[in-house]
């Protein structure tokens, strides 16, 4: 999460939150929404995220089918989203967000809001949850997304503050938010997409083009080291390591129009691969030592690096190989 700067206004509004409790409704009313603050709360600031609405207005060409919804996800292991409540806090200004049962949601433009500089709160406290944009073309598969709906994801997050801070490339992430296409446009992008659920594969497809994404491009890259674990605390990607995956957002060679297909780490029960049923033992006699990938859902991922192409293979929790997959 980027570093939040002290404004007027600000702190002010954060002593109070932190020395008192606040509601959005009497306590004695049925369907009273009732948010105590919280120590260490974790909030974003209205103005960015308005700044980032701003942004999708003027860039929607990159989504036109779209509209624009803010996320939230889980950031730590055990953290629970359930029962989850967002208001919009500013010195005066306190207002509740409706929050859909997917994690969206949409904010108001406020006049009063912004002259509070005020931030978006949740009743969690930091380091358990993360944002998003989320952009979605209508009627796509659940597991295909649409690269330009993405591109402008990336544009909007890094407007509106929404990412992580990795001491190892500050001043890039400073520079990023300043200048989000400058960021998103580049070739090799750390910003992270979630997908739905666990994936074992990312590929990319227009017309009869179609190029599978290496192991880097998966699970935020720790297969190839790009996430150590001396970062991996900064990382929104802790609770859904399986489910992360980075895109080559600035190469213009695939167009906005490009599928994502997103393949679901669970085995199909038709899959016929020539690996699958093989244990560790057999997979390290035949190949290797490989890099392994542990999930808490009991799966792992193997990979290996030949020449210019990798080779993954997944393994169920029953520690058998499920599925593999040549990625050139």
């Amino acid at each position: 999460m980027l570093t939040v700067f002290w404004r007027s206004g600000y702190a002010l509004q954060l002593a109070m939150l932190l020395a008192s409790t606040f509601a959005w409704a009497a306590p004695d009313q049925p369907d009273a929404v009732v948010i105590r603050a919280l120590r260490h709360p974790v909030d974003k600031s209205y103005r960015k995220m308005v700044q980032g609405m701003d942004l999708f207005t003027a860039m929607h060409a990159l989504a036109p089918k779209a509209e624009l919804r803010y996320r939230v996800l889980p950031r730590e292991r055990d953290a629970d989203l359930q029962g989850v409540a967002l208001a919009v806090l500013g010195d005066t200004v306190k207002q509740p967000v409706a929050l859909a049962a997917d994690g969206t949601f949409t904010l108001a433009r406020d006049a009063k809001a912004l002259a509070e500089d005020a931030v978006v709160s949740a009743n969690r406290p930091a380091q358990t949850m993360t944002w998003r944009a989320d952009i979605r073309t209508p009627g796509l598969p659940p597991n295909v997304r649409r690269l330009g709906d993405l591109r402008l994801e990336c544009q909007v997050g890094m407007r509106a503050g929404l990412v992580s801070q990795y001491p190892s490339v500050l001043d890039l992430f400073f520079g990023a938010v300043q200048s989000p296409a400058g960021y998103c446009n580049e070739r090799e992008v750390r910003y992270l997409f979630f997908a739905e659920q666990p994936i074992f594969g990312v590929a990319l497809h227009y017309g009869k083009r179609r190029q599978e994404m290496t192991a880097a491009r998966l699970y935020a890259g720790v297969l190839r080291g790009q996430t150590p674990q001396s970062e991996r605390r900064y990382c929104d990607c802790q609770a859904l390591l399986d489910r992360a995956y980075t895109l080559p957002l600035g190469d213009a060679s695939w167009p906005d129009d490009t599928l994502i297909e997103l393949e679901p780490m669970a085995p199909s029960a038709n899959d016929d691969d020539p690996l699958r049923g093989y244990t560790k033992a057999e997979a390290r006699g035949a190949l290797g030592e490989a890099k392994v990938l542990r999930f808490d859902s009991g799966y792992e991922v193997w990979a290996y690096e030949w020449s210019a192409s990798d080779f993954i293979v997944l393994f169920a929790p029953d520690g058998r190989a499920a599925k593999s997959r040549l990625r050139l």
